[in-house]
């Protein structure tokens, strides 16, 4: 990674952060621009130091700030064909319905040139939608490398699109299932806090961080076990680690998460009666318990609604158990 920094002169006053940007840093085009200020990698500090939040390609500038680029290393230019197993759960002319095991990554990138969904695709289907670009073709959202389950895939440019007009809409439905930590109190609500990311650097993403966008999670509980809860989880808007960092947000990580506080900073959170429990829980599950268990849209050719289901892999399944069979008695929930 490479980070830049420039200084916006007062000639640039009013005008847009995106377009001014791509003229100070010769590497960069006005989408390109845009493309790292939506993905958190470009910070503005007014003349006084103060940076700026929710930043959007959009911003008027005044002049006088400073504007800092984090250059991520370069993709790979196009992903080889793979022979990887697929769990194809639907398919047709138009589209596949992926169910992803944990542990692959979706699509290469610095560190994962190979062994990606997407190089197996490439094995799998003569044809993907060009829209993603050469390294995503197909790829309509994407899932973490840990977690589990259910990812469309399309054919075409033409469904493409649809896909993303439903996605837009928020008329493609993405549930999920979670173990978690405590229980959310209330049982049943909505999680809404803007989430971008971690000013500390790295993929981490945080409440209210770099380049915020607005981010809403419905959430249900299922079952309530002695000092875990059984969730299922709705996206209404797809940011990444999204679930994850919206219920660490809350008070309730997802079991497993090493990246957001769902392991060993979790376990000291609970009484003390539950700890043996909860620790033999995690020797079972190195990743957070989080799986996209149901995928529900309309086709874009023959206009069907669809719903295409995946249940959760062994691995939950077990600490689902395990936490359900807890012999403590009372309850427990996270401390503040």
């Amino acid at each position: 990674m490479t980070v830049v920094s420039f200084q916006v002169p007062a000639i640039a006053r009013g005008r847009r952060l995106d377009v001014v940007l791509a003229e100070l840093d010769a590497r960069l085009s006005r989408s390109q621009a845009a493309h790292l200020i939506r993905e958190g990698c470009v910070q503005v500090r007014s003349a006084d130091g103060i940076p700026t939040k929710r930043l959007k390609a959009g911003l008027a500038l005044v002049g006088g700030e400073t504007i800092i680029v984090e250059h991520p290393p370069p993709e790979p230019l196009s992903a080889a064909p793979e022979d990887i197993p697929l769990d194809v759960r639907y398919e047709d002319d138009d589209l596949l319905v992926i169910n992803k095991p944990a542990g692959l990554v979706v699509h290469p990138a610095p560190g994962h040139a190979r062994g990606t969904l997407v190089n197996a695709l490439a094995a799998y289907c003569a044809r993907l939608s060009s829209l993603g670009g050469p390294i995503r073709p197909g790829i309509l959202h994407r899932l973490d490398k840990d977690t589990s389950g259910l990812l469309i895939v399309a054919k075409n440019d033409r469904t493409h699109a649809a896909f993303a007009e439903q996605i837009a809409a928020r008329t493609l439905s993405r549930e999920y299932l979670a173990l978690v930590w405590g229980h959310p109190n209330p049982p049943q609500g909505r999680i809404e806090a803007a989430i971008g990311r971690d000013p500390h650097g790295g993929k981490a993403m945080k409440i209210e961080g770099r380049a915020s966008r607005d981010a809403a999670t419905q959430y249900e509980t299922l079952e309530t076990y002695p000092y875990t809860s059984w969730l299922r989880l709705a996206l209404e808007t797809g940011r990444t680690h999204q679930i994850r960092v919206h219920l660490r947000f809350v008070g309730h990580p997802v079991v497993g998460d090493p990246q957001y506080g769902g392991r060993d900073r979790a376990v000291r959170g609970i009484a003390p009666q539950y700890r043996r429990s909860a620790k033999a829980l995690l020797e079972g599950l190195p990743r957070q318990a989080l799986h996209a268990w149901r995928l529900t849209f309309v086709h874009p050719t023959t206009g069907k609604s669809m719903a295409i289901f995946a249940e959760p892999p062994e691995d939950i399944q077990t600490a689902r158990e395990r936490a359900a069979q807890a012999n403590a008695p009372g309850n427990a929930s996270l401390r503040a």
